[in-house]
């Protein structure tokens, strides 16, 4: 590894410019988390969960709408197009893998937090393994002894 190898953390997501911002990351994975409970998600729902005021909420929609993830209009309902579904099963995916990795090695202080945190920082393929280490230690270790 030479020098030039190494960047900040804000140097490797410019690096990365197709990566959605973590807010965005999140907006899509609520959505998709609500759009499982009820058929309809409005702003007002999105506000309530993410404790964020509606005109903030509603101008993220705007921009996931331009950027194809979400369908809306305004006053009515936020439905993700299938780019949004299929970004928010896998934002849901890994948010539960961390968190239930998490949970498996003890940490109890903070644990939404650290995983919110994470998530938006981890690769697919870490993921991946992280899911695969869950699978076997489940397997294979009593956690309740």
């Amino acid at each position: 590894m030479k020098n030039s190898d190494f960047y900040t953390f804000r140097g490797y997501r410019i690096k990365d410019e197709k990566l959605l911002s973590p807010s965005m990351e999140d907006y899509i994975e609520m959505i998709y988390r609500l759009s499982i409970e009820k058929d309809i998600v409005r702003v007002n729902n999105l506000s309530e969960a993410l404790n964020v005021q509606p005109p903030s909420i509603t101008k993220m929609i705007k921009r996931l709408s331009n950027d194809g993830f979400v369908n809306y209009e305004k006053y009515g309902s936020i439905k993700l197009t299938e780019k949004g579904i299929e970004k928010g099963k896998f934002f849901l995916f890994r948010h539960e893998t961390i968190y239930e990795f998490l949970e498996l090695i003890g940490v109890k202080e903070n644990l939404l937090e650290q995983t919110e945190k994470m998530e938006h920082a981890i690769y697919e393929e870490t993921l991946e393994k992280i899911s695969n280490l869950i699978i076997f230690l489940k397997n294979n270790i009593d956690f309740n002894s």
